[in-house]
């Protein structure tokens, strides 16, 4: 475990600042690597494959080839030091659930892992992992709003809750909000607006839509789904 020793120091540097420890480089884990990183967070990438950490080389604050699923290599690699990791392990169920308890018994504070399927969340939530992912399925939800044409992008923010990014439909336009009586009659709040090409600001009641407007939209799912079809 030597080869680890000349990371440890940077490791523990990086640790110390508003970091992130992404273990498991694949499609998943680089996305959100190089996110972190353009967003000003520091990154250490770990990853098993030699080929993979060499690709990321000079791309995240640091990269580096080690085993997650022994404790030795986790402490060298000064990981129990981080406040966030998250296990982004893809096909390896084995490795990931593995990780995930080390990580716990280093008393990792926040750790978001990956599920590639309920079963694997399921274990993940038992041994106690902070928060569980399912970005292959989140995004075939996401995808399938966007596919019917109602909303021009829309997020779940959690199950039965959404928000949508829509155009204004005609029955809210030309009116102060305060006098649609849009939550009443539809159960959403419109939370913020975008004209032309100004960028986008907070709504409220004395906010007036016009023809062409972008609005973003949050409540109920059902409620999210029908007023995104109204035109």
């Amino acid at each position: 475990m030597a080869k680890f020793s000349l990371f440890s120091d940077t490791s523990r540097r990086i640790a110390e600042a508003d970091s992130v420890a992404v273990i498991g480089l694949g499609r998943f884990g680089s996305a959100l690597a190089e996110e972190l990183m353009s967003s000003g967070t520091e990154v250490l990438g770990i990853d098993r494959d030699e080929d993979l950490v060499q690709s990321f080389n000079g791309v995240l604050t640091q990269v580096v080839r080690g085993d997650s699923t022994k404790e030795e290599v986790l402490r060298q690699l000064a990981v129990d030091q981080f406040d966030r990791v998250v296990v982004a392990i893809g096909h390896d169920v084995q490795a990931s659930i593995l990780t995930a308890s080390l990580l716990l018994q280093l008393k990792v504070p926040i750790i978001w892992a990956k599920a590639e399927n309920e079963q694997h969340g399921r274990i993940l939530e038992q041994l106690g992992v902070h928060h569980v992912i399912y970005p292959e399925r989140t995004m075939g939800r996401r995808v399938a709003h966007l596919v019917r044409g109602a909303a021009l992008d829309y997020l779940e923010i959690e199950r039965g809750y959404s928000l949508a990014k829509i155009t204004a439909p005609s029955s809210v336009r030309g009116i102060p909000l305060g006098q649609t009586a849009i939550r009443q009659k539809h159960g959403i709040t419109v939370a913020a607006v975008a004209s032309g090409r100004a960028g986008w600001h907070n709504a409220d009641n004395s906010t007036v839509l016009s023809e062409g407007d972008r609005i973003l939209i949050v409540g109920p799912t059902a409620s999210v789904e029908a007023f995104a079809q109204l035109r």
